[in-house]
């Protein structure tokens, strides 16, 4: 174990990372992007995933898959009768629309509240509902929830861990409350943007495999339990049980009682960019007038004053940030070649936060000094070196590394 993990015990990833860096050979992502799998001829499995989705998958038994699970759930009493979680973001408009206006399910739009909108994203939230959407928007105890994006920010390395929570736990728990047995997400992301191939072929992930996967093993639970047994961050007096409840899933026996959780890019193509073109036709979505900080994108992941920080994590922890993952989609989807992502990549990957930073050390509640305090103790050795007291990556996609 490094130091850097015995330094932070709640992040359960990074000592998990190879200690040698290597990149994609059609994309490119590396090889520390967590759970990715590189085949023999040094591709990863999204490129791979991407010529299934292209030459190997029967995309019209795929539809047909979909259409029978609607017909299976669909209600003619006017209720609900499927759950979107969604923020008005181009990918949550799209899989609204297509089940409303393809496959006439009659959907209700859980959406968990970003820390703090942004002006386009809370614009894009509302021409989604005034575009025809039944939404119930939850939000979280204020109070409670900066001191656990605090608490994620120093000891997990990413703030937005409790919006992660919620994004899940509000959903599932309010489908349940509302007896609505199908939820719709957008994409797994394991398949699409690189990790395990394990669940290669499914519909959805096992809810089982969420707090791993996506929750970096670490729950609100072992969060808060931390949280009041070091340094000052806060005590009992501080919260009540309930505060936290949406932060919790449901029980395994709830929702294996006839909750169905699937992914609408098992059943259909799943393109962003063709994402963006239906909600901006359909649900009034605008892309930002600027791009988004730390990559050249206009149209993804717009709602939260906090976003341009969680992708910045990405890039201390693991030497490939925002523009990263946009420009390796992008090669994927025939949109950009390799040569002018990796442009891209060394152009923009890990571009110093600006636009909201005071926000976000508001937020979080922090100095300056103690925020770069956090940001460096999050560096591997393996990753990061000193040249002359600035900190470089060792190696890049483009081979401008120091070690390079």
């Amino acid at each position: 174990m490094n130091s850097t993990t015995q330094r932070h015990p709640l992040e359960k990833q990074l000592n998990k990372l190879p200690s040698e860096v290597k990149f994609c050979n059609r994309c490119v992502v590396s090889n520390q992007r967590p759970r990715i799998e590189f085949d023999a001829e040094g591709i990863c499995g999204a490129c791979r995933h991407a010529d299934d989705k292209r030459h190997n998958i029967d995309w019209q038994a795929r539809e047909q898959e979909l259409a029978d699970l609607c017909d299976r759930n669909r209600r003619e009493d006017g209720y609900w009768d499927v759950v979107v979680p969604g923020s008005g973001g181009k990918d949550s408009a799209y899989v609204a629309h297509v089940l409303r206006e393809e496959y006439k399910m009659h959907p209700l739009v859980i959406t968990w509240a970003p820390f703090e909108y942004t002006d386009i994203g809370y614009t894009n939230f509302s021409n989604f509902i005034g575009s025809g959407f039944t939404v119930i928007s939850g939000h979280s105890n204020g109070a409670v929830t900066k001191k656990l994006a605090r608490i994620a920010f120093e000891e997990v390395g990413d703030n937005f861990l409790p919006f992660i929570w919620g994004q899940f736990s509000f959903v599932t728990n309010m489908a349940l409350k509302f007896g609505i047995k199908l939820v719709f997400y957008g994409e797994l992301g394991e398949l699409e943007y690189g990790g395990s191939t394990a669940h290669k072929g499914k519909s959805g992930l096992p809810i089982e495999e969420w707090v791993k996967t996506y929750w970096k093993g670490t729950t609100v639970d072992d969060l808060v339990s931390y949280g009041l047994t070091h340094k000052d961050y806060f005590s009992e007096n501080d919260f009540e049980p309930f505060d936290l409840q949406f932060f919790r899933l449901p029980t395994l026996d709830q929702l294996v009682s006839g909750t169905e959780i699937h992914w609408m890019s098992h059943y259909r193509f799943w393109s962003p960019q063709e994402n963006f073109y239906c909600a901006t036709e359909n649900t009034a979505f605008r892309a930002n007038s600027v791009r988004s900080e730390g990559t050249y994108s206009k149209y993804t992941s717009l709602d939260d004053r906090l976003d341009s920080l969680h992708f910045f994590l990405m890039y201390i922890k693991l030497g490939i940030g925002r523009a990263t993952a946009d420009a390796s989609q992008e090669i994927r989807d025939g949109h950009i070649t390799r040569e002018e992502g990796v442009e891209l990549v060394e152009k923009y990957d890990g571009e110093m936060l600006s636009l909201y930073f005071k926000d976000t050390l508001d937020y979080l509640g922090i100095e300056e000094d103690e925020f770069w305090t956090t940001i460096d103790s999050f560096r591997l050795p393996h990753i990061w070196r000193k040249v002359n007291g600035t900190w470089k990556l060792r190696h890049t996609v483009g081979g401008s590394g120091a070690d390079d």
